[in-house]
């Protein structure tokens, strides 16, 4: 991206058109701090107020001052649930070139993910994301370039590697971690994720494929709410609750839900800074445009490691981990004898920086940042990917491109809807 110094006031005046090809000014061109003093109060910036993003307006990372949605009717619900001084816009690029917001939430649907946050950090913001970090391999790869090359520090907010049980293991990660750390279970390992383990996937959310068009409603501008999407005439199954079953937008269940359940098995097998090497689907035909359901995913790491996504729940009797040496099922339970007692002896996983606040103050990476995130985002794009084609796929973790198939690798990096780039 690149980037054009200008005065603010002309910067604004761009942003008021949502057609405009955005270019971010660094906040210390704007006359702000490129961060919050440790003393000082930190602020921040709701983007995308519908869904998800209200959720964001109660976090308590520093004092909001600013919420922008580009539906009129979301952003007056959500002024209406804040302090009377945050200020509601509906075009993202104005809450950027506001120089006195450190933080910024995004909670747009996917397919904007990547978009604003290199934005938010070539305008010096920090950056608090939701999940799927990005809707493409490639904007992965360009999130994490913009935030080093600005020096910002990067939040995807799933949670589940640090903090909370972790689905129906009846435990948090930290002792998940000890275990595979100590080896009692041997090398490599097949880690099951499915209903059997206690897991509720969003199997069946799927597109429609019989949209007619409808009039797009006032309050909407849905021709900035598609932005770099393909266009494609308004329904209102596309917007809002129920984009996730479309394509263009996100990846139906595995890329509504799938980060939750595969950043933590990521950070399990350590595997933090590579990718799986092979990847087998199987899935029924899919619809070009609408997302459907899929039967199991395979995904196996150069050293043997295997992930499987039993969408169905076909193995009533499937292990959580499984080893060459033992197992551990759902609820924590394993077949190691005194299980319990060998891994209280155990000493603790390394520990993590899990506040977003001390974290942006000290310029500390937090536990789940743009480079781990984007790893364990890879694992859901290359589920989708190979449920989309409906094929077996050969990765290579270092070029993260795929191996002999072209097709494939056109949906790591796919062209964006005029004007809007990265």
């Amino acid at each position: 991206m690149q980037k054009t110094r200008f005065s603010r006031r002309t910067f604004i005046k761009q942003a008021a058109s949502a057609a405009a090809v955005f270019t971010i000014v660094p906040r210390h061109v704007l006359g702000g701090k490129a961060y919050a003093a440790p003393s000082e109060q930190l602020t921040r910036a709701v983007i995308g107020v519908g869904g998800m993003g209200t959720g964001h307006l109660g976090y308590t990372d520093g004092k909001l001052l600013a919420v922008c949605d580009v539906d009129q009717g979301h952003l007056d619900k959500a002024l209406t649930a804040v302090e009377k001084d945050v200020k509601g816009y509906r075009d993202f690029r104005e809450v950027l070139a506001r120089p006195d917001i450190d933080i910024v939430h995004i909670a747009t649907p996917p397919h904007w993910h990547g978009l604003i946050s290199i934005a938010a950090a070539e305008a010096g913001k920090d950056i608090w994301c939701e999940k799927p970090m990005t809707r493409t391999i490639g904007e992965g790869n360009k999130v994490v370039e913009a935030v080093r090359r600005n020096g910002r520090i990067f939040r995807l907010n799933t949670w589940f590697r640090f903090n909370d049980n972790f689905y129906g293991m009846g435990t948090t990660v930290a002792p998940l971690k000890k275990l595979v750390d100590s080896g009692m279970l041997g090398w490599p390992l097949k880690v099951t994720v499915g209903e059997t383990t206690g897991f509720g996937w969003k199997f069946y959310w799927c597109g429609k494929t019989n949209l007619e068009p409808q009039p797009v409603p006032p309050e909407l501008d849905y021709d900035f709410w598609l932005g770099p999407a393909p266009y494609k005439p308004y329904h209102p199954h596309r917007v809002h609750a129920t984009f996730r079953g479309y394509w263009d937008y996100d990846g139906g269940g595995l890329g509504d839900m799938g980060q939750h359940y595969l950043d933590p098995v990521q950070y399990l097998l350590g595997k933090d800074a590579t990718s799986p090497v092979e990847i087998e689907v199987d899935a029924p035909q899919q619809h070009p445009d609408a997302a459907s359901s899929w039967r199991r995913i395979r995904m196996k790491y150069a050293d043997g490691c295997e992930i499987i996504l039993d969408g169905e729940g076909k193995d009533p009797n499937a292990a959580y981990l499984e080893g060459p040496d033992g197992k551990l099922f759902r609820g924590f339970a394993s077949d190691i004898p005194n299980f319990e007692k060998k891994l209280a002896a155990l000493p603790d996983p390394f520990p993590q920086e899990t506040d977003f606040v001390h974290a942006v103050k000290t310029r500390t990476p937090f536990a789940l940042n743009e480079a781990n995130g984007h790893r364990s985002c890879t694992l859901v794009n290359l589920g989708v990917i190979a449920v989309r084609l409906g094929r077996s796929l050969r990765f290579d973790p270092e070029t993260q491109r795929f191996i002999d198939d072209e097709e494939a690798n056109r949906l790591i990096d796919q062209p964006m809807r005029a004007p809007w780039r990265v």
